[in-house]
C-alpha cells in the first residue's frame, strides 16, 4: 500500500520530501557515523541543528530581536499551567471560550489565580468567534488569553481580539506557520508542533522577553519557569532533539515553498475547494459561521449519524484516513495542514460527490 491522503487533526501529514531526507540521514547524519537521535545534544552537530532551526522560524515569522523562541516538552498542554505560573503578577487573568482546548487553559488557569471567562461562544456549540471589539477586561488582568484557531471546531479568529493594552497569549497548535503573523502583536505565541510543523512532543513557545521573569512563585517547577529555558537556549535538559531536527527541516521546506506568503495561497486555495462544495451540496453541510471559518480544520456533517458513519467507514477505504470527527463533536473532520497537497482536498470533494450521489 503506498501513501494514503492523511486528514488526521494531529499527528498530522509532514511533508514527504521531509520524511524522504530524514530516512536518508536516519544512519549517519552528515558524516558524524550516527543518527540524530542517538547523538548528544550538547555536541557541535546537534548545537548547529537546533540554532538554525531557531534562525529559520525567526527568519519565517518576521519574529523581533526582542522575544525568545524556546523548544520545550509537555506539548501545548503543559503550556496551559506555565502561562499563568509565568504571567501571574496581579493573580487575574481574562480567558475567551472558543473551544475545548481554550476551556483546558481556563480550567488550568484557576489553579494558579482568577481566571475571569470574558467570552464564550458555549451557547453554539463552539461554532463561531464571538465579538471580541469591547469584552469587559479586568483592569488588573495580567493577560487575555486566546486559542487562535480551533481545532475539534473548525473556527479561527481572523481578527484578534481587543484586549485593552493588556498583553495577549495565543495558543496557536492548529494553526501555526500556515500564513504570516505580527509577532508583535502578541506577548506570546505558543503551539504543539504535532499539526503543521512537526512529530509530537514539541512545543514552540515565542515570548517577549520582558514576560520572561526571575520573580515567578516558589512553587513554580524549575522546568516550567520560561527563564530557565531562555538562559540555556532550550537546553537546559535534554530537549526533544529528534522533533526540533524534523521542525528544523520543515521550516526549511516552508522557505523552499515561499515562506508564510505562499503557504497561506495554498491553503486559502484548498479550503475553498472544500468549503465551496460545502455550500452547494445537499448531503453535507459545514458545521462553522462562514465569517470565522478556519482554513486549517473543517468540519461538516450529513445530519445522520449512521451516514456519517458509513461515510467514514467508505472514505477510509478509498485511502483518506482520519475522517472522523473529534469524539465530544461527531460528524467528519478533514484537517488540511500546510503538508496536505491539493491533490488529496480533489480527491476527498471527489469521494463526497460519489457519496452524495449514491446515499441522496
Amino acid at each position: 500500500m503506498g501513501r494514503v491522503y492523511n486528514f488526521s487533526a494531529g499527528p498530522a501529514v509532514l511533508p514527504e520530501e521531509v520524511l524522504k531526507e530524514a530516512a536518508e540521514e536516519m544512519l549517519d547524519y552528515r558524516g558524524t557515523g550516527m543518527s540524530v537521535m542517538e547523538m548528544s545534544h550538547r555536541s557541535k552537530a546537534y548545537d548547529n541543528i537546533i540554532k538554525e532551526a531557531e534562525a529559520d522560524i525567526r527568519d519565517l515569522m518576521n519574529i523581533p530581536d526582542n522575544y525568545k523562541v524556546l523548544f520545550l516538552q509537555g506539548g501545548a498542554s503543559q503550556q496551559f499551567a506555565a502561562v499563568p505560573m509565568n504571567m501571574m503578577k496581579n493573580g487575574k487573568a481574562a480567558y475567551i471560550i472558543t473551544g475545548q482546548w481554550a476551556k483546558k487553559a481556563y480550567q488550568e488557569a484557576q489553579k494558579y489565580g482568577e481566571a475571569v471567562a470574558v467570552a464564550s461562544s458555549a451557547d453554539k456549540t463552539f461554532s463561531y468567534i464571538p465579538d471580541c471589539s469591547d469584552l469587559d477586561i479586568p483592569e488588573d488582568a495580567d493577560y487575555v488569553y486566546i486559542c487562535e484557531n480551533n481545532t475539534i471546531y473548525g473556527t479561527k479568529f481572523w481578527q484578534l481580539p481587543n484586549t485593552k493594552g493588556k498583553d495577549l497569549v495565543a495558543d496557536v497548535s492548529s494553526c501555526f506557520l500556515s500564513e504570516p503573523v505580527d509577532v508583535s502583536k502578541y506577548g506570546v505565541i505558543y503551539g504543539g508542533v504535532q499539526k503543521n510543523v512537526g512529530p509530537a512532543g514539541l512545543v514552540i513557545s515565542i515570548i517577549r522577553e520582558d514576560l520572561i521573569r526571575d520573580d515567578v512563585p516558589a512553587y513554580v517547577p524549575t522546568m516550567l519557569k520560561w527563564k530557565t529555558q531562555a538562559d540555556a537556549d532550550s537546553l537546559y535538559n535534554t530537549p526533544n532533539c529528534y522533533a526540533i531536527y524534523i521542525c528544523g527541516k520543515v521550516f526549511k521546506w516552508i522557505k523552499k515553498m515561499g515562506g508564510l506568503e505562499a503557504m497561506k495561497k495554498h491553503n486559502e486555495a484548498k479550503a475553498k475547494i472544500l468549503y465551496d462544495f460545502l455550500d452547494e451540496s445537499k448531503l453535507f453541510k459545514g458545521t462553522v459561521e462562514k465569517k470565522d471559518r478556519s482554513l486549517m480544520n473543517v468540519p461538516f456533517v450529513t445530519g445522520n449519524a449512521d451516514l456519517d458513519a458509513k461515510f467514514v467507514a467508505e472514505s477510509k477505504a478509498a485511502g483518506l484516513e482520519n475522517l472522523k470527527g473529534h469524539r465530544t463533536v461527531g460528524g467528519m473532520r478533514a484537517s488540511i495542514y500546510n503538508a496536505m497537497p491539493i491533490e488529496g482536498v480533489e480527491k476527498l470533494v471527489e469521494f463526497m460527490k460519489k457519496f452524495e450521489a449514491e446515499n441522496a
